[in-house]
């Protein structure tokens, strides 16, 4: 894949995170092969630091660190030989703007996770949201200001392989462990998981596996990976998240929902793109269909992670968490 093919693909992608679609275009446009990507992108970021450092307000200088952390992630998309410096610098990126725009934001670390706590202490629910195979917490902001926006607290998090513990953490085939030790770090009742890609297995497979967890939605999330089929992209993160080429085989072997689906008791949603489809990768409608309180929002024209759809699913997904995890209408 060439550069402007990489670019288009991306698109979406980093559209619906947040950055300025002409901006992007911009950065994309100047690249003269693969390699540029990771260093642009970085670069693109040091200026929203400057703007920040420059900002004559806390509330633009928190904006602008948030729209740096967003550029340093997507440095990461590409092969990048410093992508882990880049996703440490999105991680301190988010710190800082969460520092200046919501002092009460806690963070939460523990073995095999780290994240940010946000919103309101007396919060009918939280929901955690579980990024995927390449994605990190910074790259979910405006899911997270939707969620907030209803009164809820998120936990965005970053777990084995992901963002800022990917330089030294590989993926984790029982995540529902990290996520339980997360759900008594928090000490709430009401849990909600949103996984995104990805995270909709392991979303999927703790809500399975983990009674805590009350309410539960998947974007874009396989129900079924076949190594065989996949394309060789996709085979490469996967072996450089988990250490190896056979662990990364061996890890998608163990991404099947069909004898859990039936196990996950919470009411689910699971939204699907009609564009996105990925070889090697089942879609998550036989997980609706075999789960026994789900629904199925399928959006003919969405692509992976549904980028190009989002006035399409977020605010029914947001809406969910907020009626099941307080039991009344948003």
């Amino acid at each position: 894949m060439n550069t402007n093919e990489f670019a288009a693909a991306q698109w979406t992608r980093a559209t619906g995170t947040g950055v300025d679609p002409h901006e992007y275009q911009r950065v994309t446009n100047d690249l003269a092969s693969l390699t540029d990507w990771g260093p642009s992108f970085t670069r693109t970021a040091h200026d929203y630091l400057r703007r920040a450092q420059d900002a004559a307000s806390p509330l633009s200088k928190g904006e602008h660190l948030l729209m740096a952390a967003r550029w340093f992630h997507l440095a990461t998309l590409a092969p990048y030989p410093q992508a882990h410096r880049a996703a440490a610098a999105a991680d301190h990126a988010l710190s800082q703007a969460l520092t200046v725009l919501e002092p009460n934001a806690r963070r939460l670390s523990g073995e095999g996770f780290t994240g940010w706590l946000r919103g309101p202490a007396d919060a009918p629910g939280t929901v955690i949201l579980i990024p995927g195979l390449d994605s990190a917490k910074e790259e979910f902001l405006d899911l997270t200001s939707a969620l907030l926006a209803r009164g809820l607290a998120v936990f965005a998090m970053d777990g084995p392989g992901q963002g800022a513990l990917a330089a030294t953490t590989t993926l984790a085939p029982h995540y529902e462990r990290v996520v339980s030790r997360i759900i008594d770090a928090l000490g709430t009742a009401r849990i909600g998981l949103v996984g995104l890609s990805l995270g909709g297995y392991f979303a999927a497979r703790t809500a399975a596996l983990e009674p805590r967890v009350a309410a539960l939605a998947t974007v874009s999330g396989p129900f079924r990976l076949h190594w065989e089929q996949l394309p060789p992209p996709i085979r490469d993160i996967m072996a450089s998240r988990t250490g190896s080429g056979h662990a990364a085989h061996e890890f998608a072997r163990q991404v099947d929902l069909a004898a859990l689906a039936p196990r996950i008791t919470a009411p689910l949603l699971a939204v699907d793109g009609g564009q996105d489809n990925i070889p090697g990768v089942t879609n998550t409608e036989p997980l609706a269909r075999l789960a026994p309180h789900s629904s199925y929002l399928s959006i003919p024209h969405g692509d992976h992670l549904l980028g190009n759809a989002r006035p399409d699913w977020l605010p029914h997904l947001s809406d969910h968490f907020a009626n099941t995890l307080t039991g009344e209408p948003a």
